[in-house]
């Protein structure tokens, strides 16, 4: 899939504070919690809980968070479509990375098993 580039500077300069609460809002309607979340978060990035708070307080883009990860190796095993996109088709590392994030918690929303969701 070929993202335009204001596409692409736009999902990079997207600041993940902003998103982090509707992520938590989306899980929690759902009967889920914001300890599932950080689960989420931490096995798709490496990041704890101390460093999700960090990034939090520092307002930082998504270029920066997913600069700062270290992304799990099965990440590549999240597939199929959020937001439209098919994930496996997105060429844009970043973007990808994004869209992993999106997947993950939208399965969580679902009530997908933990298990599941984390590809194990």
């Amino acid at each position: 899939m070929l993202l335009t580039p204001e596409h692409k500077e736009r999902m990079a300069k997207m600041n993940f504070a902003t998103v982090y609460p509707l992520y938590l809002t989306k899980i929690e309607k759902k009967g889920r919690t914001k300890e599932e979340l950080h689960q989420v978060i931490t096995w798709l990035t490496g990041f704890d809980d101390k460093t999700i708070d960090r990034l939090l307080k520092e307002q930082a883009s998504f270029d920066t968070f997913f600069k700062q990860a270290h992304l799990h190796p099965n990440a590549i095993l999240i597939k199929g479509l959020i937001c439209g996109y098919r994930i496996e088709a997105i060429d844009d590392p970043l973007t990808r990375n994004i869209r992993y994030l999106d997947k993950l918690v939208d399965e969580l929303a679902k009530g997908k098993k933990m298990e599941k969701i984390l590809r194990t």
